[in-house]
């Protein structure tokens, strides 16, 4: 019985002694994971103060290989490009929208994350994607390095872009009468568009070349022109059409856009043109 005894607690001693051993060896003793929370930047709490606290929307400006096409040669914007680029954002789409729309359109309605980007996206047509929109989640701005805050040809093609994105999003929400659409303009729809002329383009039907890809970039681009130029620019390039079917076709276009956006969303499309142009007059000073 004693011998018994000692043999039990000789077993037990060797399991506990396994035991703390196999516990030691399975206890990391130097961790790879870094747990240290990254410093935020300035502009990374002016990122946070002007976009994600007020409409959850997220800005990356950092190098994400998961956030862009990896055969494309693609890199990061300048630093000190990031802030001007987001601050025409802010105020000719985000403040726009907010005073016409209401105080919580953006809110409900928007991309949640901007990738800017701050080269070219070359396409092998030789065409450029200046900017792109996914899943309605994400929107990515190419050029930002070549952006020039204060030129306004400059800010018109970034913010055309933006506003060219946004439609698709909205369209998401709700499509646009694509039939009546597609009975304006039966024919001119080409997927080499980059080959037409824009002047050919327009005595088409169409406002831009880039227009007569499909129906949906039609829409896009019809609105985003508007919304782009001033009245009196948008008014002498629809006079400015030599065809008369081409120009009656445009302003039906037009028509089915200020329609959409009323019925829709319940927005005056002019006040918001021309709360776009006073905003875009307010950044190029």
């Amino acid at each position: 019985m004693k011998l018994l005894k000692i043999y039990k607690l000789v077993v037990l001693s060797l399991m506990i002694l396994i035991f703390h051993s196999c516990s030691h060896e399975d206890k990391p003793t130097d961790s790879r994971l870094d747990y240290t929370q990254p410093v935020k930047t300035d502009l990374d709490k002016w990122i946070a103060e002007n976009f994600t606290s007020p409409y959850n929307i997220s800005a990356y400006y950092e190098w994400n290989q998961n956030m862009v096409d990896n055969s494309r040669y693609l890199f990061p914007p300048t630093v000190d490009k990031v802030k001007p680029a987001l601050e025409i954002v802010k105020k000719i789409w985000v403040d726009s929208y907010t005073t016409v729309g209401g105080v919580n359109f953006v809110k409900k309605i928007a991309p949640r994350e901007f990738v800017l980007v701050g080269g070219v996206n070359l396409n092998s047509t030789g065409t450029q994607t200046l900017g792109l929109a996914e899943g309605g989640q994400r929107i990515s701005l190419f050029k930002v390095d070549k952006l020039d805050n204060k030129n306004r040809k400059d800010v018109t093609q970034f913010i055309h872009t933006l506003q060219h994105e946004y439609v698709h999003i909205l369209n998401q929400q709700k499509p646009f009468n694509e039939q009546a659409w597609s009975k304006i303009t039966p024919s001119g729809y080409t997927t080499s568009w980059y080959a037409e002329k824009e002047a050919d383009s327009r005595n088409l039907g169409f406002i831009t070349s880039y227009a007569r890809l499909n129906i949906h970039e039609d829409f896009a681009e019809t609105a985003a022109a508007i919304l782009t130029y001033s009245k009196s620019e948008y008014e002498t390039i629809v006079n400015n059409i030599k065809d008369p079917k081409g120009k009656a076709a445009v302003k039906e276009k037009e028509a089915l856009v200020v329609q959409y956006y009323k019925e829709v969303f319940n927005i005056d499309f002019y006040a918001l043109r021309d709360e776009a142009q006073k905003n875009t007059d307010t950044v190029v000073k």
